[in-house]
């Protein structure tokens, strides 16, 4: 858009007046914004007025030859991405630019004199142009170094988290420091059922998110968690370390399935010091293994919950062959799966009957074929043990 000659007559005034209104907004505009007070000496006579400078030079000389780009906003964008990283809040950046866009208006105001009053009000109109576009690669930039900044605490936070339980970090390593924890703590596995249909990457990270934020609101803190998607169409899993005295609600696996519109299920694992973290992080992954295997209802389960079925579950030489007891059935689901609802029904066959939507004649027909096949005597103690084991190994 052409300027006029009175605007820029009235431009190349003010812009000898550049140094001065830089120092001016550097050490008496700025220093009325709460915590500009705090910044270092540094930062506001060489930074801070550098930039202001450099504002004031670009608009005055783009309003003298509005074709030419005057280095543009990159040194905006370097400053703001240097605030960024030493932590200076959005809010007191974008206002120093506010604030300085006042008082060059104010010093184009001083200067003007009687007749350019059309002059003027043709500068506060550019004015307020060239600040809408420094306040959007100020704040862009800004944002984009703190996304990447986040991104990357949140990364090395989770690749120590990992460490810890995974037994890759012994106690004592420095990366632990950084976590905060002492004393006794509790190791949880979370298990998020399978999706009812196919998800975009948007709703697994708003998921992840929320399991998050229930957990930090459940225990007061800042949970540790690795919480992870699951392959499409796959369950997401995830553990957490917490300290020993927040010991999780009866309903936390409640909570959890409310948030993120899943069936959730937690197994809960004590862990003496940091050092027991790896075995109690492999001992809940392998309760709540036991538990959906077991066909227990999802909820917060504890070792002592699974207790017999997680000692007959151990590898061992007999495992196997317990294992094997079954494979004459192995081709036939609904043998096993009959079985499995026995066992889970204390052996009633009206109660196996009702839950499989059978009729009792055809329960006893079932548990006959598997006798028969397996040679598991289903009516004596040691041949409903097997059985039982059998179940869980395989």
């Amino acid at each position: 858009m052409p300027v006029s000659a009175a605007a820029r007559a009235l431009a190349l005034r003010c812009e000898r007046r550049a140094g001065e209104l830089a120092r001016r907004m550097a050490h008496e505009s700025f220093e009325a914004l709460p915590g500009y007070a705090e910044l270092p000496a540094d930062v506001k006579d060489l930074e801070i007025a550098g930039t202001a400078r450099h504002g004031v030079r670009l608009f005055l000389r783009r309003v003298a030859d509005p074709r030419s780009g005057h280095g543009g906003y990159r040194l905006f964008r370097e400053r703001a991405a240097q605030r960024a990283e030493e932590g200076m809040p959005l809010h007191l950046l974008l206002r120093t630019h506010a604030l300085g866009m006042y008082v060059l208006w104010q010093a184009l105001r001083e200067e003007a004199g009687p007749g350019e009053e059309a002059a003027l009000v043709e500068l506060v109109d550019l004015l307020l142009q060239h600040h809408h576009g420094v306040v959007g690669a100020v704040a862009e930039t800004y944002l984009d170094e703190r996304s990447a900044i986040e991104a990357e605490r949140r990364a090395q936070r989770r690749a120590v988290v990992r460490g810890l339980l995974d037994g890759m970090l012994p106690p004592g390593h420095a990366s632990l420091d950084r976590l905060s924890l002492e004393g006794p703590l509790l190791v949880l596995a979370i298990d998020i059922g399978r999706p009812c249909a196919p998800e975009g990457p948007v709703v697994v990270r708003r998921r992840l998110r929320r399991i998050q934020t229930v957990l930090d609101k459940t225990f007061g803190t800042e949970v540790l968690t690795l919480l992870d998607a699951g392959p499409e169409g796959a369950a997401d899993s995830g553990r957490a370390v917490v300290p020993a005295d927040c010991e999780p609600p009866e309903d936390l696996s409640q909570r959890l399935s409310t948030a993120c519109g899943r069936e959730v299920r937690v197994a809960a694992v004590p862990a003496g010091d940091l050092g027991a973290v790896p075995e109690a992080a492999r001992t809940a992954t392998e309760v709540l293994r036991i538990a959906r295997a077991c066909g227990l209802p999802a909820g917060t389960h504890r070792l002592d919950d699974v207790l017999l079925e997680f000692h007959l579950s151990r590898p061992g030489p007999s495992g196997d062959r317990i294992a094997a007891l079954l494979d004459p059935v192995g081709d036939r689901p609904e043998l096993v799966e009959t079985l499995r609802t026995h066992l889970e029904h204390r052996q009633d066959r009206r109660a196996t009957a009702a839950a499989l939507g059978l009729h009792p004649n055809t329960v006893d027909n079932r548990l006959a074929k598997i006798a028969q096949r397996t040679g598991l005597d289903l009516s004596s103690p040691r041949g409903t043990a097997l059985a039982l084991a059998a179940l869980l190994l395989r």
